[in-house]
């Protein structure tokens, strides 16, 4: 019985078991939250106990407290087959050859009943099936480089990631998409972004914020609009997500000045502090930035991979005290990103540890956890200071970009003087001349209107 009840515990288990269903039988529950009807499913291991979970007719799933539950009563049984049914993708000779690289993340995968996880659904043949549509843009290949959550992304896998775009780029590919966990895709995006230089082709980031057995899926559209963007004349690495809740079009967005704004939305990333490099509606692309890095194939792509772990981001805080940074000192870290209020401020209480730092070789940089805007460290007398003991302000860097570009920096130089040059360097297009003023509050028709931007 324990296998048949695969994940429930406690009271959701000990119900299942008196009334004598199983996964996969359909009920009719009468609780104290309303009637309900469905399929009884499998439970992660993980999951909280004491709970019943059915699918319902509209294909959403529902999680009931067993101790609500007045009455269950087994109704029949439909047992669920998840597999995705494989046809050969076809090969078209007048289209771009594609790469796609899978990380993880729900935009390649599906929902697997039998675990309760959701799982790739990655091979050409399984994608074709799922995205038809994307025959008729590219003949695409496959290739799971690791399975890992989101939130597990850390330098090694930006490492390990870099090396194969170097060599599919360098093998003759015409584009590359990597399909990503939204969570942490922007600093992968702005990992890569540092490390791949010359780069020839497109690298378009994807994800999706539901998975492609929900009804209300972005993954197969921001796929098709990232085989748009991977067989462009862009040669540098974007994301590419919805840019509306209505499903309409996409947004390009460069690799070092793009966020995640919102846990759930489906159009939650924007570009920071300017406007997105262009759009994908109906398959057509137009750009709203006349300067961008452009596709040359006789380029030979290069992956300067080395990365410093010892980097903290700290953001300042009401009692931010020494205690703080006087611990990463003592850690043997190397540098500091520090998202200061407003204009790039911290208590004045914690400059003792920022100097101690600074004079025992660790590089600290400001941004602002304002996110829009520029560090203006000259406004203040406090900015000065902070200067003055050898803080770097980091302009318009977003905090988790300039994590991701101290960290690349101090992996390839231990020299001060190198270390400020490079990072005050515009390297990957993370530095703006000035914020556009429409850039905070941006609106696409008006974008369409004047794209001479």
């Amino acid at each position: 019985m324990a296998e048949k009840l695969k994940g429930y515990k406690g009271k959701g288990l000990e119900l299942l078991k008196k009334n004598d269903i199983k996964i996969w039988d359909i009920v009719k529950i009468k609780a104290n939250e309303g009637d309900f009807k469905g399929i009884i499913l499998p439970r992660n291991e993980y999951s909280a106990p004491g709970y019943v979970e059915i699918k319902l007719k509209n294909n959403y799933n529902i999680g009931i407290n067993a101790l609500n539950i007045i009455q269950i009563e087994k109704i029949g049984k439909k047992e669920a087959h998840y597999k995705i049914p494989e046809k050969q993708f076809p090969k078209n000779k007048k289209l771009l050859n594609i790469k796609l690289l899978g990380t993880g993340g729900t935009v390649a995968s599906r929902l697997d009943y039998t675990t309760g996880a959701v799982i790739p659904s990655f091979s050409p043949g399984e994608l074709f099936s799922s995205v038809p549509e994307l025959a008729d843009i590219c003949n695409l290949e496959t290739e799971i480089v690791f399975e890992i959550l989101s939130e597990n992304m850390k330098p090694e896998y930006w490492q390990k990631l870099a090396e194969k775009v170097e060599k599919v780029a360098n093998l003759g590919k015409d584009g590359i998409i990597i399909s990503h966990g939204t969570d942490t895709m922007s600093f992968t995006a702005a990992a890569l972004s540092f490390m791949l230089k010359d780069l020839s082709i497109p690298v378009v980031l994807v994800g999706s914020q539901r998975s492609s057995d929900r009804p209300s899926s972005d993954a197969a559209l921001n796929l098709i609009n990232a085989a748009i963007v991977a067989r462009s004349d862009l040669a540098e690495v974007v994301i590419t997500m919805l840019g509306s809740s209505s499903h309409d079009y996409g947004l390009i967005h460069r690799g070092t000045l793009v966020r995640k704004m919102h846990s759930s939305f489906r159009n939650t990333f924007r570009t920071i502090n300017d406007v997105p490099l262009g759009m994908v509606k109906n398959r057509k692309i137009t750009m709203f930035k006349k300067k961008y890095q452009k596709r040359n194939k006789s380029k030979k792509t290069r992956a300067l991979i080395k990365f410093e772990k010892k980097v903290a981001l700290l953001y300042s805080y009401p009692g931010l005290d020494n205690e703080i940074i006087d611990f990463y000192i003592d850690k043997g870290y190397k540098g500091i990103v520090l998202a200061g209020t407003g204009l790039g401020h911290v208590n004045t209480t914690i400059y003792e540890s920022v100097e101690r730092a600074i004079q025992e070789n660790m590089t600290i940089i400001m941004t602002t956890q304002t996110l829009h805007g520029f560090v203006g460290m000259d406004v203040y007398s406090t900015g000065r200071e902070l200067q003055n003991i050898g803080v770097i302000p980091g302009k318009n860097l977003l905090p988790e970009v300039a994590f991701v570009k101290l960290s690349w920096v101090l992996g390839q130089t231990s020299n001060p003087q190198e270390i400020k040059e490079m990072l005050l360097k515009n390297i990957a297009g993370e530095f703006l001349e000035r914020e556009i003023p429409i850039a905070f509050n941006y609106n696409i028709d008006n974008l369409l209107k004047n794209n001479k931007l």
